[in-house]
């Protein structure tokens, strides 16, 4: 029987200095990097996978999140009952420290999971298949609810209506598949209310108390929410609905700022309601499993270190298309474009961990430190390596596709790219002369 392969921990921004991030940006005269946090603002031994969201803000060092990214499904195989995952379950899931462990019954304890913006795509497409995923390897405690929290009014029954269409092509296909999913949505609830109410997460905490029968209460918040409400959120959730026993920890996506200067102000306003170590910063493509494979192909297999380099290698491609456009979500790309929202996180991430030299560990501040180095050795980007455009109108197999403008969601005359390649150059002796070719885009003729 397989058993769920490992994966030594890496953070969000992996350490980068936010300078880096401008390093690879200067001279493009219409973007800006958005920064990835610089390693000061990172907890030392922090998991973020896209496939480790959750695992990672619950205090796994190791392992990975089962869930799948992109339209191929990801194969999930059962966890052996000796396996890391179980041992580490209610240690790592159910008390924020060892010496919290020694004082409280770990059996009594529940964590209540709130998916702050539940009604979005990240949220139906990733974060509630993947725990589900981790629900179906009973790798989640025994007693725990997932809360769903939005502006649009919707019931638990419509919740779990909309969670489960999503949730039957992540696993694969076993006999106990269905009678597993009706045990995940039963413990799945919805509370709707704003962002920024005082109000309204003390409605969400006395609905969470509810469900945890006075037991010792640790309370994890995913924010998949634009950045400029991150801090209403936090400072309700933090004032009206954090946990009063045990710990409360947040999940922040990318795009963490817009800039250097957005960035470090973001995590100041965080801090004004959260300690470092409850916030978890999360790139969720670092969780597919190709990525995640990457370092063990490279590292584990001798026959590839004598063949990755400029000698054999004539290219680098890094490659993110969609074959659809923004489809009403203009008003979030509108502010970022496909530069600060793929290619400068995204992207990136992947060209370090392909590119960097082997790290003394797998340890999460060894792999930073070999990033760091390889972005650091980086070309700044000319206005003559990057090709920008957006995608308009056209029509395929007789259906009509409508233009990035035509989005209501989109100002008109918008000239925010949706699709840009640049070619990179790294400045070292194992790669010095290969073009990295980095292309993404939306509504293009293919996924991938």
């Amino acid at each position: 029987m397989e058993t769920i392969p490992w994966s030594r921990v890496r953070s969000y921004a992996a350490g980068l200095p936010s300078s880096t991030s401008s390093h690879f940006i200067s001279g493009l005269k219409r973007a800006e990097a958005v920064p990835l946090a610089p390693k000061k603002f990172l907890p030392a031994k922090l998991s973020c996978h896209p496939k480790s969201c959750v695992n990672a803000l619950m205090g796994f060092e190791d392992g990975r999140l089962s869930s799948s990214s992109g339209a191929t499904a990801t194969t999930i195989s059962p966890v052996e009952e000796d396996s890391p995952l179980k041992t580490l379950k209610y240690e790592s899931l159910s008390f924020p420290s060892s010496e919290e462990r020694k004082n409280l019954n770990e059996n009594d304890a529940t964590i209540s999971i709130v998916v702050v913006g539940a009604s979005g795509d990240l949220a139906k497409k990733k974060i509630f298949p993947a725990l589900f995923s981790l629900f179906y390897e009973d790798c989640l405690p025994e007693h725990f609810t997932i809360h769903g929290y939005a502006r649009r009014k919707m019931t638990d029954a419509e919740l779990r209506n909309m969670v489960s269409e999503t949730l039957t092509c992540r696993i694969d296909k076993r006999v106990s598949r269905v009678e597993k999913m009706d045990q995940f949505l039963k413990r799945c609830f919805y509370h709707s209310g704003q962002y920024d109410s005082m109000q309204n997460f003390v409605e969400l905490d006395r609905k969470m108390k509810q469900h945890e029968g006075g037991r010792v209460s640790n309370r994890l918040f995913y924010l998949s929410i634009p950045p400029n409400i991150f801090i209403d959120a936090v400072r309700c959730a933090s004032m009206s609905a954090s946990s009063g026993n045990g710990w409360t920890r947040v999940i922040v996506e990318k795009p963490f700022g817009r800039d250097s200067e957005s960035s470090a102000a973001l995590t100041k306003s965080l801090k004004q309601y959260l300690e470092e170590d409850q916030i978890f910063r999360i790139d969720h493509y670092l969780g597919k499993e190709l990525v995640e494979n990457l370092s063990v192909l490279r590292f584990s297999n001798l026959i590839f270190e004598p063949l990755w380099s400029r000698q054999y290698i004539r290219n680098v491609q890094l490659i993110f298309s969609e074959d659809f456009g923004t489809e009403g979500r203009g008003g979030y790309f509108d502010n970022y474009g496909i530069i600060r929202d793929i290619m400068q996180n995204h992207l990136l991430q992947i060209l370090a961990l392909f590119a960097m030299e082997t790290p003394v560990s797998l340890d999460a501040e060894d792999i930073r430190n070999e990033k760091v180095k390889v972005l650091r050795s980086m070309r700044p980007l000319t206005l003559d390596d990057v090709v920008i455009g957006q995608y308009k109108s056209h029509t395929k197999g007789g259906t009509s596709f409508p233009a990035y403008t035509d989005d209501k969601t989109v100002p008109k005359g918008s000239l925010t790219p949706t699709f840009a390649a640049a070619a990179l150059f790294i400045d070292n002796s194992r790669w010095d002369g290969v073009p990295f070719l980095m292309k993404a885009g939306k509504a293009l003729h293919n996924k991938r």
